[in-house]
This record gives C-alpha cells, sequence and structure tokens, in this order.
C-alpha cells in the first residue's frame, strides 16, 4: 500500500511540474452568432470549436481576456453585436 502512495504521489509532482513548465498562451476572439447577432469571447485554448456552428469570427485574435473585453465593447457600441 505504501509503494502505491509513494507512486501517486510521484506523477502527481511530474504532472504538477509539466503544467507549471508549459507557457500559458490564451489568447480570444469575438464570435457572433448568426440568428441572435449576439457575441461572445471565445477562448483559443478550448480544443474545440463552438456548437452549433452558425457563428462567424468577427474580430482578430487578441492576447488577453482584458482586451477581448474591449473588442467587444466597441462592438456593442458600433452596433455590431447586440446585447
Amino acid at each position: 500500500m505504501r509503494r502505491i502512495s509513494v507512486l501517486c504521489a510521484a506523477v502527481g509532482l511530474a504532472v504538477t511540474a509539466f503544467v507549471a513548465a508549459s507557457p500559458a498562451e490564451a489568447s480570444y476572439h469575438l464570435i457572433r452568432w448568426q440568428d441572435t447577432g449576439f457575441c461572445q469571447i471565445w477562448d483559443e485554448s478550448i480544443p474545440t470549436t463552438p456548437w452549433p456552428s452558425d457563428y462567424s469570427r468577427v474580430s482578430a485574435t487578441v492576447p488577453t481576456f482584458g482586451d477581448a473585453l474591449m473588442l467587444k465593447d466597441q462592438a456593442l457600441m458600433n452596433g455590431h453585436c447586440t446585447w
């Protein structure tokens, strides 16, 4: 039983070290849903695409969530997106 505990601890430390060593490269962009006109901030680190697929990408990639929020605010003020 002790060997299993030591093995689990070693695996946990290895996973933690790997996650801490990999750089966090989050990037975001706006998508606009075709049926409602609602704009949403999409995190590009999510490995899937939005569902359903009736959306279009309406902005360039920005590095931070705050930048994407400012893009969304501008799109709302300009009438490109609905609330």
